[in-house]
């Protein structure tokens, strides 16, 4: 466990220190939104695409893998959205909780992270996990949040919804890269190379802009956060491993899958939030407090699926 520990922490390091460059006001605002956008539109856009370009589309896809994700995603969600409802929230903050609660930091912390740790051999179920997060719940959170606020769904909401899960630079990267793969097609030594370098700097962006996106977030609504946080670091994982083990996915890729779902709470719900306007500071806490705290649950959970 403590070899475990030791693995996570330069990664842990990375974000403390983008916390610390932000927090000093060396690293303004403005330069932490610049850098995110060039990790998420180039850099980590090229790691998914070389990535993807390597993988085999059909060992890829596990039909069990997937139903195992979902059911226990959307358990975790059903419950969120449940709690939330029972407080007395609005359907759209009770939505906005339940995204909280199961959609982890996969692309920012996940991808770099546990492919280091994991191997090469968990690129697939990774992104499996994060084309499930993005193509399913970010769909229905945005739908739900669109259909409460207009008495209801219209396809004339519908379509730009879709249109906008389709234009995500993380997908548009996964199936630019998963068609080069289906197709055969070479890879050019001077591309593979490009990619490779580009890519290489999304690691390292990636975890200092979401230390430096932490620094301006304050601890308030603590007792709703701590809940989204539990939820998603215990809950969550817990509930992907059990339906995992139920259908009988491999032991290898199910350990990925549980260790993806006991990432912390993902950035762009907290972008979700701010741009419907539906709680915000709620998501903001839960992301700091569940990524505070992923320091020491993360390791646990490798350690244990490694046991």
């Amino acid at each position: 466990m403590t070899e475990i520990f030791l693995k996570t922490l330069p990664f842990f390091g990375l974000i403390g220190l983008g916390w610390a460059a932000a927090a000093s006001r060396f690293f303004p605002p403005e330069a932490a939104a610049w850098l995110t956008k060039f990790v998420f539109y180039f850099a980590l856009s090229a790691m998914l695409f070389r990535f993807a370009a390597g993988l085999d589309l059909g060992a890829l896809f596990d039909l069990r893998f997937v139903l195992a994700y979902l059911a226990g995603s959307t358990l975790v969600w059903a419950i969120g959205m449940t709690v939330g409802r029972w407080r007395g929230l609005p359907l759209s903050d009770a939505a906005m909780e339940a995204q909280c609660c199961m959609t982890g930091n996969t692309g920012f912390l996940g991808v770099p992270m546990l492919v280091v740790l994991l191997g090469e051999r968990a690129v697939g179920p990774v992104l499996m996990v994060l084309t499930i997060d993005m193509l399913v719940f970010s769909t229905l959170i945005t739908l739900i949040i669109h259909g409460a606020r207009q008495g209801g769904l219209r396809g004339a909401a519908i379509l730009p919804v879709l249109r906008g899960v389709a234009a995500n630079p993380m997908i548009l990267s996964m199936v630019a890269g998963l068609s080069w793969s289906l197709l055969h097609l070479p890879m050019p030594g001077p591309l593979d190379e490009f990619l490779t370098i580009l890519g290489q700097a999304a690691t390292p962006g990636a975890l200092f802009a979401i230390g430096a996106s932490l620094a301006g977030r304050q601890l308030r609504r603590m007792a709703a956060s701590g809940w989204l946080g539990f939820a998603k670091l215990v809950l969550h994982p817990l509930a992907v491993g059990v339906a995992a083990l139920l259908l009988a996915v491999e032991p290898f890729s199910a350990g990925v899958m549980i260790a993806a779902a006991a990432l912390p709470v993902a950035g762009n719900v907290y972008i979700l939030a701010q741009h419907f306007g539906v709680g915000q500071q709620r998501v903001s806490t839960a992301i700091l407090i569940s990524t505070a705290f992923s320091i020491v649950t993360i390791p646990l959970v490798i350690g244990l699926i490694a046991a």
